[in-house]
């Protein structure tokens, strides 16, 4: 592992696992083991060099006694986006596991999905800052969307 800047070319002897192909496939084959985002009804929709989008359908069976989504939505797609946001910085035969994650919910989560948008603050070999914000999206915001939640967190590398 390094502190590379994600998104930069490998460098001499440094993996090259991390072309944006090898690691968009890492991604998705650890992502549809994730039971939890199964039955979310999540999916991973977009990879890049520390960043990743996840969105997640407000289903009935996720609301909340107010008809809200309930947070730990929020908190399950965020936390994961930060988790694969952070991934993409790091070699084949990591892993991360979240050591903190804060979330600050802004607004009730009402629409038609959930978006979370999950980005590296910091790449590191010993941990890695993160973050997300998480967005409803629908009719119900005129076919725009609305910022529900912001998470800041700290992911631990560890081998797979």
């Amino acid at each position: 592992m390094n502190d590379a800047t994600p998104g930069t070319a490998p460098g001499p002897g440094e993996a090259s696992d991390r072309a944006p192909d090898a690691v968009e496939r890492r991604l998705r084959d650890s992502f549809a083991r994730q039971t939890m985002m199964q039955t979310l009804g999540a999916t991973l929709e977009d990879v890049g060099p520390g960043r990743t989008r996840i969105a997640a359908p407000i289903a009935p069976h996720v609301l909340q006694q107010q008809g809200f989504a309930h947070a730990a939505v929020s908190f399950a797609i965020g936390d994961t986006a930060a988790g694969y946001a952070a991934l993409t910085t790091l070699p084949e035969g990591a892993e991360v596991v979240t050591a903190e994650m804060k979330i600050h919910l802004l607004s009730p989560a009402v629409g038609e999905r959930l978006v979370a948008e999950g980005r590296v603050l910091r790449p590191g070999r010993r941990i890695v800052t993160v973050t997300a914000d998480v967005f409803a999206e629908g009719a119900t915001h005129a076919g725009g969307r609305k910022h529900v939640a912001t998470l800041l967190g700290t992911m631990v590398p560890v081998n797979a």
